[in-house]
C-alpha cells in the first residue's frame, strides 16, 4: 500500500492549479463585494445588485471546487489569501475610482482674503463667513469638492494656512454648486470668445 502511495503521480491540480484558481477567484468575488458594500455606503445602490450577482455567482462556483477538494491544504490557503488580497484590491480601486463630494471647512484667524483668492483661482467655490472664535475673530471658509481634489484644496490650506483648523466630511446629497470642470469649461469658453 505504501508502494502504491508512494508511486502515485503528483496531483498537479488538486494542489497547484486549483489553489490558484480558487485565489483568484476569490480576489475577485471579494473585491466585488468590498466595491459593493463601498458603494452601498456612498449611495450609489443601484449599482449593488450587478456587483452583488457577479459575486455570488463567483463565490458559488469557489466554494463548489473547495467541496469537492477537501483533501487540498493548498486550496483553504489560497481561499483565505484570495480573500485578504480581495480586501486590499477592492478598497483601491474604490479609491482610484474617487468617488464622492466632501465639504472642507477651514477656521482661522484674519480676514482669510489670500486662501479664499487662492481656492478659487483653482476653481472651486467658496464661502466665507466671519465668526468669533476663543481667542478673537476668525473667518469660517466653507468648500465642497470632488474627492479627487481634495488633495489639491488641502495642499492650497497647508501652504497658505499650515495652523488653520480644518475638517473634512463627505456630503451625502448636494444639488447645484460649483465645481472646477464647470468654470474651466466657461474660462476656455470665455477665452475662445475674446480670441475671435
Amino acid at each position: 500500500m505504501n508502494m502504491i502511495l508512494a508511486n502515485a503521480p503528483f496531483d498537479w491540480y488538486s494542489w497547484v492549479i486549483l489553489p490558484l484558481m480558487i485565489f483568484f477567484a476569490r480576489i475577485c468575488d471579494v473585491t466585488l463585494g468590498t466595491i459593493r458594500i463601498i458603494f452601498v455606503s456612498r449611495g450609489l445602490k443601484k449599482y449593488a445588485p450587478f456587483l452583488g450577482f457577479f459575486e455570488v455567482l463567483i463565490w458559488i462556483v469557489v466554494i463548489g471546487q473547495l467541496v469537492q477538494h477537501l483533501h487540498s491544504v493548498t486550496s483553504y490557503i489560497g481561499y483565505a489569501a484570495g480573500f485578504a488580497v480581495g480586501n486590499y484590491v477592492g478598497m483601491w480601486i474604490e479609491n482610484r475610482l474617487a468617488f464622492g463630494t466632501y465639504l472642507v471647512r477651514i477656521m482661522k484667524q484674519g480676514d482669510g482674503i489670500e486662501i479664499v483668492k487662492a481656492i478659487h483661482d483653482a476653481g472651486f467655490g467658496i464661502t466665507k463667513i466671519d465668526a468669533q472664535g476663543t481667542t478673537g475673530p476668525v473667518v469660517m471658509l466653507y468648500t465642497v469638492v470632488k474627492r479627487r481634489d481634495l488633495k489639491k484644496v488641502h495642499a492650497i490650506i497647508h501652504e497658505l494656512a499650515p495652523k488653520a483648523f480644518v475638517t473634512t466630511e463627505e456630503v451625502r446629497s448636494a444639488e447645484m454648486g460649483f465645481f472646477p470642470h464647470e468654470k474651466s469649461h466657461q474660462f476656455l469658453f470665455f477665452r475662445g470668445k475674446q480670441l475671435k
